[in-house]
Formats: C-alpha cells, structure tokens, sequence
C-alpha cells in the first residue's frame, strides 16, 4: 500500500517570495527526495503574518502546524526533527490557526486568504467560494442591491462611502452599457491588503465584482492593478481565464443566462489615478487627471456609461454577505461602521502583517496586541494611519474605537486601514514636509489649491525649520491648510494638508527653528 503524501504549503505571494519562499520551496522539495521522504507542496498564499515570513505549514492529522520563519539552510535541521510528521523543532509554531495573532482576529473577507492555493477553483469552492454568486444569480438586481444596503458595507478605500447606495444609483440610471471598475491601485503607504487578495485569493475578487455587474446591470468589469505588483496582475489574469472555463464568468454566468466579463488593466503609475475619476481617465487611455463631479461615476463614468468604482476589500466583501446575509455582516462592528476593517501594520512594528477584525476595537490594542509594539523596543510616539494623507495620530488617541466617525471626530480618518508606526526618534517636522512634498509631485495639476498649494506648503515649512519669521509663517502654514481642504478639486489636495495640520495640533514642538533663529528681510529685531 503506498504511504500517504505529507501536504506541506509554502507562501507563493509577492511578500513571502521576497524574503525567500521560492528558495525554501526547493530546498523542501530537494531535500525530501533525497530521504525518500512522500510529499505534496502546496503554493498558497500568506496568512498575514509577515514577521515569520516565510511560513511553512504542515498537515498532520487534519491539522496544520506552523514552522518560521524559514529559510532554504533550516529545511535540512527541519527534517531531521521530522517536521515533515509535526516534529518540534525550534522554529515551531504549534496549530497555525491557534497562534494568536490568528486566533484574535475576525476573518471574513480574509477566511481563505492562506489556506488554499491560489489558482485552484477547487479549492475556492470546497472553502465556500462561489456560493455567494450561486444565491446571487438567483435574485434580481434590486434585491441584491437591497441586501448589500442592509449590510451596512462601507467602501473601504478611503472615503467610506455606503457600497450599497452607490449600487443603486447605477442601478437606476437608465442606459445601453453599464460598467464595474475595481480600483487596485493600492498607493497608500503601508498598505498591502487589495495585494494580498489578488494574489492570494483572486476568485474572491471575481466572484464580488460578477455580483456587483449582476446586481447593477452591467455586463463589462475592469480590475485596474497597479503596475507595481506584477504577480498581482499576472494571478489575476490566470484567475479570470480560469473562471471563464469554469462557467463563472462570461456571457453565461453559472448557467444564469446573464453574462458579465472582466479583464485586467494595469494601472499608469500614478498616485493620483487611485482617486476613482482620475482612475477612469486612465482607463480611457488618457492623463489621470480628476473629473469635476457632478457628475458623478455612478451616473456618467467610463465612457460616458454609470460606472460601480469599488475598492478590492469592498468588492472581495461582497461574497460572504451574498452567502451568509446581511444580518451575519452587520454583527460586526459598531455605530455606522459594520462589518470588519483589514489593518495592515506596517513601519517600525514588532510584528508587521495583516489584520481582519471587527470595528470597534482600539488602535492601542492593534499596537500592542497585534504589533507588539515598535521594532526597536523604544516608545510610539505617533502611528500615522489612512496613508501618506492621513493625520498623525497622537498617544492620547490610541484607546479610540476604530470608526470612522470617531476617528473624524478628531480630524483623522481610517481610509484603507494602513497603520505607519514611528518611534519616538521620528523627525516630524520632516514629516509635515514630506506630506506637503508628496502632494506637489503627486498632484495631477488640475487646480490651483493643490497645484501651487502643496510646492507653497513645502517652502513655508522650510522657513519654518530654518528659523525665518518663524510665528508668522506657522499661522500662513494654517492658512494655506484650510484653502487646500476647501478649494482642492479631490482628496489628495484636500487631505495633504491632514498630516500637516495633525502635527500643528498635537506635536506643534516638531514644527519649530532646528536652530538659531533667522529675521526674515525688513524684520524689526
């Protein structure tokens, strides 16, 4: 009788692969060949937790155990404690799903991200995958839109918008084509999330924007993936291929008879196109540059056609609502914020990965729970969250719930969930630069606020530090603060100045002389 095979998983993502994955694989797949030792590698996707990147996983009993991080020279000391048979080893880790940067968290949009291999639709449906869309095709599209509403879903891209009223609105706009767009444009620093989906779970993006298209009218979808992650576009593409054979997608969808197709279109390498009408520009094959709004996508977007722009978390959430029902997303969370949020913790951070919990729990516990506090073992002095236009969050902050509402009460928001640690060594007045500086090369040049705003905001900052008239331009600075907020045409001019203004309010000692005070020309001494 021939033994049974150990299935052993190895991460194939763009993170584990970084940091040796590929390398590890071999080793494992030579090394057992060599002992004669029967195993099944598996290629799936990481868990999220990137400080024990790569993380190697084997399947005994039913269970999967845990070893990391590994490298290629670990293998040979690994199979000589049998780790192939659950052998304890020092890089053991015990039950994966017990380690409690797991346990603790609350996987829905996340529940396969890891387990299975990537491209296998098997996989995806014997984990519960498709069963969305099955109910789905079943319903006319103002149900599903009604069940999406009653979820509370938000969009999890930064403006936090309800998924569901967006829907309806396209839904109701009469026309001859409609269109799904996915912005996976992901250029928030210290974000990875949309990432991780698409390469770890694609079908989970497939299978949302197919019910998106269906629940709206639509019958073309575009995934708009950042040329900087190329696995991401190649796994998606494989991903769609395969669906289409599979009957998941195309003019028959699971044999509906409503037809919805999608492709991939990689992204101009521009910040700005993340902002959803600069996106379409782009996608129409021109400069990312911001639209006026009205009108807005949902009525007049690609092409001149309603248009549902949805983030890749908001559309990969879709499923599980689909399959499980409203009710079950709503019990999570607090307020007007349902369901769970994906934080990527990211920066000088112990322990740097993804987390998928309810809202309603605290930064503090996300730092300190999840993080383990900073890399260096020294204080946080600020966590900047939302990405390069998010506030800088003061310690006195920490225990608030993570709302949106809460968190805009104090002139922070939570946008993507990408979560920035600095210790207490952080320059921030070179970070209010930075923010103000990122702004000016990132600006599509559309309007005078964010245009000449953001290179004004950058040499008011500089007289600042230099010490040149320094109270007078730190009341300018403010000035110059609100007009942005106020004039801008989009977020990015209009948010550049949160870092800034976060850093007046709550660290106003790091924007001051860093030496000898100057007298600007005409000043009286």
């Amino acid at each position: 009788m021939a033994s049974k095979r150990t299935r052993i998983y190895v991460p194939s993502d763009t993170t584990a692969r970084s940091v040796g994955a590929d390398r590890v694989a071999a080793a494992i797949a030579d090394e057992a060949a060599r002992r004669g030792v029967e195993i099944e590698i598996v290629r799936n996707g990481s868990r999220g937790l990137h400080w024990l990147e790569p993380l190697v996983e084997v399947e005994v009993g039913g269970r999967r155990l845990a070893y990391g991080p590994v490298s290629a020279a670990d293998v040979a000391g690994l199979f000589d404690e049998n780790f192939h048979e659950g052998g304890a080893h020092p890089l053991a880790l015990g039950e994966t799903d017990a380690i409690p940067y797991l346990a603790k968290q609350n996987r829905l949009t996340f529940a396969r991200v890891g387990l299975i291999d990537p491209l296998s639709i098997d996989d995806y449906r014997a984990h519960g995958g498709f069963r969305g869309l099955e109910n789905a095709v079943k319903l006319d599209g103002a149900k599903i839109v009604e069940i999406v509403t009653e979820s509370g879903l938000r969009g999890r891209g930064g403006a936090a918008f309800p998924t569901g009223i967006k829907w309806k609105t396209v839904l109701d706009t009469q026309a001859d084509q409609k269109y799904v767009v996915c912005n996976a444009d992901e250029g928030d620093s210290g974000t990875f999330a949309d990432r991780m989906i698409m390469e770890c779970d694609p079908y989970v993006l497939i299978e949302g924007m197919t019910i998106a298209g269906l629940a709206v009218g639509a019958t073309m979808g575009y995934v708009y993936i950042r040329a900087e992650y190329p696995q991401a576009i190649r796994t998606m593409r494989e991903a769609i291929a395969r669906a289409e054979a599979a009957g998941c997608l195309g003019a028959n969808v699971l044999g509906s008879g409503r037809a919805f197709h999608l492709e991939v279109r990689e992204a101009a390498g521009a910040y700005i196109c993340g902002e959803e009408t600069a996106l379409l520009e782009s996608l129409e094959g021109k400069r990312g540059m911001v639209r006026f709004r009205p009108p807005l996508p949902a009525i007049k977007g690609l092409f001149g056609k309603p248009t549902v722009v949805n983030n890749v978390i908001s559309l990969a959430t879709v499923p599980i609502i689909l399959d499980k029902g409203a009710e079950f997303y709503k019990d999570f969370g607090v307020g007007r914020s349902r369901g769970t949020l994906t934080v990527q913790l990211a920066g000088n951070v112990k322990r740097g990965g993804l987390v998928e919990i309810a809202f309603g729990h605290t930064l503090r516990e996300l730092l300190e729970e999840f993080g383990g506090g900073t890399a260096t073992g020294r204080p946080i002095r600020t966590v900047q969250v939302g990405g390069p236009l998010g506030a800088y969050i003061h310690p006195s902050k920490f225990d608030t719930p993570l709302d949106y509402e809460a968190f805009a009460a104090f002139g922070a928001m939570i946008g993507h969930g990408g979560v920035v640690v600095f210790d207490d060594t952080v320059d921030l007045g070179q970070q209010a630069r930075f923010a103000m500086e990122f702004c000016a090369i990132e600006s599509c040049g559309k309007c005078t606020p964010c245009r000449i705003g953001a290179v004004r905001g950058v040499e008011v900052i500089d007289r600042i530090l230099a010490g040149v008239n320094e109270e007078a331009n730190l009341t300018l600075l403010r000035e110059l603060c609100d007009t942005m907020v106020a004039g801008s045409l989009c977020a990015l001019g209009g948010m550049a100045p949160y870092p800034v203004m976060s850093i007046l309010d709550h660290f106003p000692e790091a924007l001051s002389a860093r030496g000898p005070k100057q007298r600007a020309v005409g000043e009286v001494a």
